[in-house]
Protein backbone atom coordinates (compact mmCIF):
# COMPACT_ATOMS: atom_id res chain seq x y z
CA UNK A 1 0.00 0.00 0.00
CA UNK A 2 1.37 3.66 -0.98
CA UNK A 3 1.16 6.19 1.11
CA UNK A 4 -0.95 9.12 0.98
CA UNK A 5 -0.01 12.26 -0.42
CA UNK A 6 -1.03 15.28 1.59
CA UNK A 7 -0.02 18.59 1.67
CA UNK A 8 1.62 18.31 4.91
CA UNK A 9 3.23 15.29 3.75
CA UNK A 10 4.31 17.65 0.44
CA UNK A 11 5.55 20.22 2.70
CA UNK A 12 7.56 18.38 5.31
CA UNK A 13 8.92 16.90 2.23
CA UNK A 14 9.90 19.93 0.54
CA UNK A 15 11.24 21.70 3.92
CA UNK A 16 13.55 18.68 3.92
CA UNK A 17 14.95 18.85 0.85
CA UNK A 18 15.08 22.84 1.13
CA UNK A 19 17.34 21.98 4.22
CA UNK A 20 19.78 19.20 2.97
CA UNK A 21 20.53 21.80 -0.16
CA UNK A 22 20.95 24.37 1.92
CA UNK A 23 23.32 22.53 4.32
CA UNK A 24 25.26 20.50 1.14
CA UNK A 25 25.72 24.41 -0.05
CA UNK A 26 27.53 25.56 3.28
CA UNK A 27 29.69 22.39 3.51
CA UNK A 28 30.89 22.99 -0.27
CA UNK A 29 31.49 26.73 0.52
CA UNK A 30 33.15 26.07 3.52
CA UNK A 31 35.31 23.18 1.40
CA UNK A 32 35.61 25.75 -1.37
CA UNK A 33 37.58 28.36 1.18
CA UNK A 34 39.85 25.70 2.82
CA UNK A 35 40.64 24.27 -1.32
CA UNK A 36 41.55 28.18 -1.65
CA UNK A 37 43.36 28.92 0.99
CA UNK A 38 45.57 25.47 0.19
CA UNK A 39 46.34 27.32 -3.39
CA UNK A 40 47.45 30.32 -1.59
CA UNK A 41 49.91 28.63 0.45
CA UNK A 42 51.22 26.83 -2.28
CA UNK A 43 51.52 30.05 -4.32
CA UNK A 44 53.55 31.47 -1.63
CA UNK A 45 55.65 28.68 -1.18
CA UNK A 46 56.96 28.63 -4.90
CA UNK A 47 57.22 32.30 -4.39
CA UNK A 48 59.36 31.59 -1.56
CA UNK A 49 61.45 28.88 -3.37
CA UNK A 50 61.97 31.22 -6.13
CA UNK A 51 63.65 34.12 -3.73
CA UNK A 52 66.13 31.20 -2.20
CA UNK A 53 67.46 30.10 -5.57
CA UNK A 54 66.20 26.83 -5.58
CA UNK A 55 66.45 24.88 -8.88
CA UNK A 56 64.04 25.66 -11.83
CA UNK A 57 62.48 22.43 -11.79
CA UNK A 58 61.14 22.66 -8.83
CA UNK A 59 60.40 26.15 -8.47
CA UNK A 60 58.20 25.20 -11.89
CA UNK A 61 57.12 21.93 -10.12
CA UNK A 62 55.58 24.28 -7.28
CA UNK A 63 54.59 26.93 -9.80
CA UNK A 64 52.50 24.34 -11.63
CA UNK A 65 50.89 22.66 -8.49
CA UNK A 66 49.97 26.16 -6.86
CA UNK A 67 48.30 26.83 -10.84
CA UNK A 68 46.32 23.41 -10.76
CA UNK A 69 45.26 24.15 -7.06
CA UNK A 70 44.06 27.65 -8.05
CA UNK A 71 41.91 26.27 -11.10
CA UNK A 72 40.17 23.55 -8.80
CA UNK A 73 39.61 26.38 -6.40
CA UNK A 74 37.79 28.29 -8.38
CA UNK A 75 36.17 25.59 -9.89
CA UNK A 76 34.80 24.29 -6.14
CA UNK A 77 33.84 28.40 -5.78
CA UNK A 78 31.60 28.29 -8.87
CA UNK A 79 30.14 25.28 -7.76
CA UNK A 80 29.60 26.81 -4.83
CA UNK A 81 27.99 29.61 -5.91
CA UNK A 82 25.71 27.56 -8.09
CA UNK A 83 24.94 25.44 -5.26
CA UNK A 84 23.83 28.94 -2.81
CA UNK A 85 21.73 30.01 -5.48
CA UNK A 86 19.92 26.09 -5.98
CA UNK A 87 19.84 26.73 -1.91
CA UNK A 88 18.11 30.08 -2.09
CA UNK A 89 15.59 28.36 -5.23
CA UNK A 90 14.75 25.69 -3.01
CA UNK A 91 13.62 28.49 0.10
CA UNK A 92 11.60 29.97 -3.15
CA UNK A 93 9.57 26.91 -4.30
CA UNK A 94 8.81 26.36 -0.49
CA UNK A 95 7.68 29.58 0.31
CA UNK A 96 5.81 29.43 -3.45
CA UNK A 97 4.17 25.88 -2.17
CA UNK A 98 2.91 27.58 1.11
CA UNK A 99 1.34 31.04 -0.26
CA UNK A 100 -0.08 28.84 -3.49
CA UNK A 101 -1.41 25.86 -1.36
CA UNK A 102 -1.64 26.55 2.11
CA UNK A 103 -5.08 28.42 1.91
CA UNK A 104 -6.47 24.78 0.81
CA UNK A 105 -4.65 22.80 3.87
CA UNK A 106 -6.23 25.54 6.47
CA UNK A 107 -9.90 25.03 4.75
CA UNK A 108 -9.41 21.38 5.06
CA UNK A 109 -8.54 21.68 8.58
CA UNK A 110 -11.43 24.03 9.41
CA UNK A 111 -13.84 21.73 7.21
CA UNK A 112 -15.93 19.11 9.01
CA UNK A 113 -14.51 16.72 6.00
CA UNK A 114 -13.22 13.36 7.82
CA UNK A 115 -10.75 12.05 5.33
CA UNK A 116 -9.35 13.24 2.00
CA UNK A 117 -10.91 10.77 -0.23
CA UNK A 118 -14.18 11.62 1.43
CA UNK A 119 -13.61 15.39 -0.47
CA UNK A 120 -15.41 16.37 -3.75
CA UNK A 121 -14.12 18.55 -6.19
CA UNK A 122 -16.88 20.82 -5.54
CA UNK A 123 -15.69 21.74 -2.48
CA UNK A 124 -11.77 22.42 -3.74
CA UNK A 125 -13.53 24.51 -5.90
CA UNK A 126 -15.22 26.61 -3.02
CA UNK A 127 -12.64 26.57 -0.92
Amino acid sequence: MGSELTYKALQRAVASLEQKVTRNAAEIQGAAKVIDDEATAARKESDAMAAKSVDRDSVADASELSRTIKGLSDGVLTYAAKGQDTARQARAVADQARTTHGAFQEAFDRSSVDGLENVSRDWFEQA
